[in-house]
């Protein structure tokens, strides 16, 4: 397992090294096993010709021991390592303990519900009882917040999908959020604030659809507010007082749904 630190020297082979004794059987520095040249920077090749003899084997031996994705260091830390790697290849024989290290690897970074957690470890085989018992802990300490989740699914997917209220709802819902708690993250949102968010959606598409039949485009375009949940009603007022702002004749359109 590679330490976090030894990347930059495989992402920027590039990067100056701190350069070590030639003669000092293997540091770091020359011929280290990475992508940079194992020249250094005077030009001359540790491996080539003008090395001794006896030494030109030896060193290209050296230099290949730390290859790609291991770590450059001795013997000891190369176990330290394998050691680190075999006690996460066997699972622990306690449900409990494994239950702990499910969640908390599929919570490093993204959020999940109650629900994705307890479906991930029932999908694991661990014990219905004990699955319980973990994930209260993990609520009792704030690492599940289904209430927290689903603020923040609103806030990103209304802003940055455009997605309506009916359609956050039904995506919580999915994930098993209690209704409860999709009640008032929705409520962040009014009607108001839906329409607004329409017509941005609309202006946004309106352009492309020039040039088209008056009829398609609006069929279009209410698909497109359809399609992310708003109402019809909703989607047909905004995309006629679009089109009228654009000198369209409006009248009798979409008088029959779309």
């Amino acid at each position: 397992m590679t330490r976090r630190t030894d990347w930059a020297e495989y992402a920027h082979p590039a990067a100056p090294r701190e350069r070590g004794s030639r003669g000092d059987g293997g540091t770091a520095g020359e011929g280290d096993g990475g992508y940079g040249d194992p020249r250094g920077d005077t030009g001359a090749d540790p491996y080539g010709a003008d090395a001794p003899r006896g030494e030109r084997g030896t060193r290209r031996r050296r230099g290949r021991r730390s290859g790609f994705g291991e770590p450059a260091d001795g013997p000891q830390d190369r176990g330290s390592s394998l050691s680190s790697r075999a006690e996460k290849e066997e699972p622990s024989a306690d449900p409990a303990e494994r239950a702990r290290a499910i969640c908390l690897r599929l919570l490093t970074g993204t959020p999940r519900t109650r629900k994705q957690l307890a479906d991930a470890l029932r999908k694991r085989e661990i014990p219905e009882e004990v699955a319980d018992e973990v994930l209260s802990r993990f609520e009792e300490v704030g690492l599940i917040d289904d209430g927290a989740f689903a603020d923040a699914w609103v806030e990103s997917r209304h802003h940055g999908r455009g997605l309506s209220r009916r359609a956050l709802a039904r995506e919580l819902r999915t994930k098993g959020v209690d209704s409860v708690l999709i009640d008032e993250a929705v409520g962040q949102l009014d009607s108001e604030q839906e329409e607004v968010t329409a017509r941005e959606l609309v202006a946004r598409k309106l352009r492309a659809t020039r040039g088209l039949d008056r009829d398609k485009r609006l069929r279009r375009l209410a698909g497109m507010l359809a399609r992310k949940g708003y109402s019809e009603g909703m989607a047909l007022r905004v995309v006629r007082q679009a089109l009228e702002e654009e000198g369209e004749d409006t009248e009798g359109l979409g008088d029959e749904g779309f």
